[in-house]
């Protein structure tokens, strides 16, 4: 049976996650209330940042920054989260 959340991304209700994509209490926090289409536009998102600031998944403090927008971008919390300057939503490059 498809598990519905209330997605903090998509502002409505939609397919949830099959499993936590990250570790810990983010993670679950995330599964908890963010759809499989909100995730998805988080990792569209996570390689424009990962190009843009040339960070590592690799690196233990990208890792950290990494997570800093992760909670700006579900869950509006601290200062990080947003497309980088110049970049449009879905669009996929610079304008």
């Amino acid at each position: 049976m498809t598990r519905i959340v209330n997605c903090v991304v998509l502002k409505k209700e939609a397919e949830g996650l099959d499993k936590p994509p990250y570790p810990g209490e983010l993670g679950q926090r995330i599964y908890e209330n963010v759809s499989k289409e909100g995730w998805t536009k988080w990792q569209e998102r996570l390689v424009t940042l990962i190009n843009e600031n040339g960070l590592s998944t690799a690196d233990p403090r990208n890792l950290d920054t990494i997570e800093k927008h992760m909670l700006g971008f579900f869950f509006d919390e601290g200062d990080y989260g947003q497309a980088p300057a110049g970049f449009q939503e879905g669009g996929g490059g610079k304008k």
